[in-house]
């Protein structure tokens, strides 16, 4: 059995983001809390005491503080249920909550060496020491099985693949610490439960669906994808960026080439959007948009959303 609890949805930022007065985050901070929502992140686990982070997001702290599925088993002065960390990209999305993990309790950080390379050439990683905090490469269509805490096989299985993507944005123009040739940066997964065989699959960044892609994700019982903008150009619009969806690596919602049109004849399960910018009106209830995703039969989750498959 493999339990999924959803930590956040929202992309870089959050909702409301720190600093933005859109009009989604202007709800989310009034009559619309619900609105608000943390960064994209989520935990599984087979067997619902040790459980793994794909991806740790700058909102972790709070994420754990909201999750009790995560907190320390009660009577002990020092524990956590979380055995890892499984790293789809290096983004400050995905990798800034590493830091708040530096307490001492031991875990494992799985990804790609692009990614791992990123790690080890920001010191300010070296908190996280690794005496205590074991740094696994993984590779590219290469099944791996994370370890529980002692060594033991953890029941779930990974297959990272690679997606349409690009690097780390603050790496643009700049060396990158892995080399800028490969595959690497921006990954996919498929994650199993080898006792059931079920399975789901996690892109929180995806620039595009392949002929490949949709083999993967064809039949598939849940999936959770991309939903950063609702629209390519929707930030240049809102007057909030001059970059489109394309430009940052991720593909719109809508449009003929979109996630909802894509992915629509592939008989998948259930399909849910994450890592939604702020600027994308399909968070809003009410929205021509939020009807036009769940007529579609995408759901965009709350935080702390539990699925069990």
């Amino acid at each position: 059995m493999l339990r999924v609890v959803v930590l956040g949805a929202a992309a870089g930022g959050g909702v409301p983001q720190w600093n933005c007065g859109c009009p989604v985050c202007l709800m989310a901070r009034t009559e619309n809390p619900e609105l608000r929502s943390t960064q994209a992140s989520i935990a599984v686990s087979a067997d619902g005491e040790h459980w793994y982070l794909i991806n740790a997001s700058p909102d972790l702290r709070q994420q754990l503080i909201a999750t009790p599925q995560l907190h320390p088993r009660e009577g002990q002065l020092r524990h956590s249920p979380i055995s890892g960390v499984i790293l789809t990209n290096g983004e400050i999305d995905a990798v800034a909550g590493l830091l708040s993990m530096r307490e001492g309790s031991p875990f494992a950080i799985y990804a790609h060496p692009k990614v791992l390379s990123i790690l080890k050439a920001n010191s300010i990683f070296n908190v996280l020491s690794e005496k205590n905090v074991r740094r696994q490469p993984i590779a590219v269509n290469e099944a791996f099985e994370p370890d529980l805490p002692g060594g033991a096989p953890s029941g779930i299985e990974i297959l990272p693949f690679e997606v349409s993507g690009k690097g780390a944005w603050y790496l643009e123009g700049k060396a990158h610490p892995g080399g800028n040739d490969g595959a690497g940066d921006t990954l996919g997964l498929r994650i199993a439960d080898k006792a059931s065989g079920k399975y789901f699959y996690f892109l929180a960044a995806c620039a595009g669906v392949d002929d490949d892609l949709k083999s993967r994700l064809a039949g598939a019982p849940l999936i959770f994808f991309d939903g950063t903008v609702w629209r390519d150009d929707e930030l240049i619009a809102a007057g909030l960026s001059t970059k489109t969806g394309q430009a940052m690596g991720h593909i719109a919602m809508s449009g003929n080439a979109g996630a909802i049109g894509s992915l629509a004849s592939l008989d998948i399960g259930r399909k849910i959007f994450l890592h939604i910018n702020n600027s994308n009106p399909a968070l809003l209830h009410d929205s021509a948009e939020r009807k036009m995703v769940e007529q579609a039969g995408w759901q965009i989750p709350a935080d702390g959303t539990e699925i069990v498959l």
